[in-house]
């Protein structure tokens, strides 16, 4: 088995330091962490070339990033590497919320049938960084760089001239488009003289990976002050290869140095482990951090030809799993834009769209960030007084349950308000509005086989889903053909208790069509198509003037 975290990926001289003029290339993504290496292997499957930098020759340190949602892993089933990272991970839906210590509700995040993937994989961010590299690996059209650090950048109307610092020296390289993601002290960010601004949460927490061999349910477990540690919060996660995370809040006053130490970070998983009966339990520490967070991002994520993903972008608290999901989630919706805007089919206002779309995501990452972290973390007696009742009266009033917040976990944004949506022209029903992410659904092939629905759609391209049999879906079909666009189209006929899932969850009827982006968000849906509907609707989700 190979062990990610000691993995040291080779520096290689390349011949663009050599260039007597700066090579150019389309895009340059400054950072190798998930981030930059979805958008480098999303932007390769759509045959567009790509140039990767990281400043260092490692993967993540410690396991970091380690819940993914399901909306993160469809992304990864896009990009071919979703597969190895279920195999791999722990599936859970399950979490159960504790005040002191009995236990006042459960939730299931996955109650309905008919999805391919679980709710979260809890998997370590070393791995998932490791499967992306050996993706990547496979994709001629990824240049990928260890060891080249970005120390400057010139923005200039047509690209960017970035200055590249080796261990032969430094070499300029220009790009058409810069993505920066490059994590949470961006240099790029310091580069163009930006920054972050919000909110600095006083509070410290440690992080401990620890590997024992117990028979814990697989199951998020959140403890609102428990005796074993009072007055104070903690999470519980169980993760790959029988490795276990814990959160424990420590207080601002705590200092990090100590708390960091084996022999303080004992006493408390002890604590724990003997609270919950496993008094006989033998555990191993393995990595562990002391940190605080903010809940920030930057004010714009485009500048220029610079555009900003990820923890360069945006921060939130832990709680929820925001962070890597969202931003494996911007890199899902600019790989699109790029390719378009690089290959001449969008106009370049079609980057604004990234901007402006993921700026909403990340305020509302941010604004349930920031709820639950003033719940877990109340800062006046009120607050805490105010938290206390409400636990208390979880255990036998449901209006209480839905006033507690452990974490609002993450799910896609719905981009209610992006000017690349089409209008309903026809009345519908259900959470399958324009900007929502394309739900999941078992759908029979025409060889007669059961398959996924997020799985029929295209990796690359739009998609129009055509649902029913009959006359009405005929005639849809013959509109998608005289309208002249290159789509992929995907029958959903509604034959059977598959089908009929497909069909309820999109509020369909025969011959409705809805068409998806190339990051399966819906951006129009009618009940009867007409050519020059699709056309215009297409035409609105590339940024193109629409009559």
């Amino acid at each position: 088995m190979i062990d990610y975290q000691s993995l040291r990926f080779d520096y290689r001289h390349h011949a663009d330091q050599d260039a007597a003029t700066p090579a150019r290339h389309p895009v340059v993504i400054v950072g190798a962490g998930p981030v930059g290496l979805t958008l480098a292997i999303d932007l390769a499957l759509r045959q567009v070339p790509v140039v990767l930098l990281d400043n260092d020759n490692t993967l993540s340190s410690g396991s970091r990033a380690i819940c993914f949602a399901k909306r993160t892993l469809e992304v990864f089933d896009r990009l071919g590497c979703g597969d190895r990272m279920v195999d791999k991970g722990v599936s859970w839906n399950v979490g159960k919320v504790f005040f002191h210590d009995e236990q006042v509700y459960r939730f299931d995040l996955l109650p309905e049938p008919g999805h391919e993937r679980p709710a979260f994989i809890n998997l370590q961010q070393y791995y998932v960084e490791g499967y992306l590299v050996e993706r990547a690996a496979t994709l001629p059209l990824i240049d990928l760089r260890w060891n080249h650090k970005v120390t400057g950048i010139e923005q200039r109307d047509d690209g960017a001239v970035l200055t590249v610092e080796t261990p032969d020296g430094n070499y300029l390289l220009q790009a058409d488009h810069v993505a920066a993601c490059d994590g949470s002290r961006s240099n790029l960010r310091q580069l163009l003289g930006q920054e972050a601004k919000g909110r600095v949460f006083r509070d410290r927490f440690l992080i401990a990976d620890i590997t024992m061999d117990a028979q814990l349910p697989t199951e998020r477990r959140f403890w609102f002050d428990p005796s074993f540690h009072p007055g104070q919060s903690v999470l519980l996660h169980k993760q790959a290869d029988g490795m276990w995370r814990i959160d424990f809040q420590l207080g601002w006053d705590a200092d990090p140095v100590e708390e960091r130490k084996p022999e303080n970070i004992t006493p408390r998983v002890r604590a724990l482990l003997d609270s919950i009966g496993f008094t006989d339990v033998q555990f191993q520490i393995g990595w562990a951090s002391v940190y605080t967070f903010a809940c920030q991002r930057m004010e714009r994520f485009r500048h220029g030809r610079v555009l900003f993903a990820g923890d360069s972008a945006h921060g939130v608290s832990p709680f929820g799993a925001r962070g890597a999901n969202s931003g494996v989630q911007d890199a899902d919706n600019l790989a699109w834009k790029l390719a378009a805007v690089v290959q001449g089919q969008a106009p370049d206002a079609l980057l604004d769209t990234y901007a402006s779309e993921r700026e909403f995501a990340a305020d509302e990452n941010i604004r349930n960030s920031t709820r639950a972290t003033d719940f877990i973390t109340p800062k006046s007696e009120v607050s805490r007084l105010f938290r206390d009742a409400v636990l208390a009266l979880t255990r036998r009033h449901a209006f209480a349950r839905t006033l507690v917040n452990s974490g609002r976990l993450s799910v896609a944004t719905v981009l209610r308000d992006s000017p690349l949506n089409t209008t309903d022209a026809d009345t519908f029903a259900g959470a399958m509005m324009p900007g929502a992410a394309a739900a999941d659904a078992p759908v029979a092939r025409a060889d007669g086989s059961t398959g996924w629905l997020l799985r029929e759609c295209h990796v690359a391209r739009f998609t129009a889903l055509v649902f029913g049999q009959g006359e009405a879906a005929e005639r849809s079909l013959q509109v998608l053909q005289t309208s002249d666009l290159a789509l992929h189209v995907v029958r959903v006929e509604g034959g059977g208790a598959d089908g009929q899932l497909a069909t309820q969850r999109y509020d369909a009827q025969p011959g409705t069509v809805y068409l998806l982006r190339p990051d399966q968000h819906v951006c129009a849906r009618w009940r009867r198509p007409t050519a020059a509907n699709i056309r215009a609707a297409a035409d609105r989700a590339l940024a193109k003037a629409t009559p």
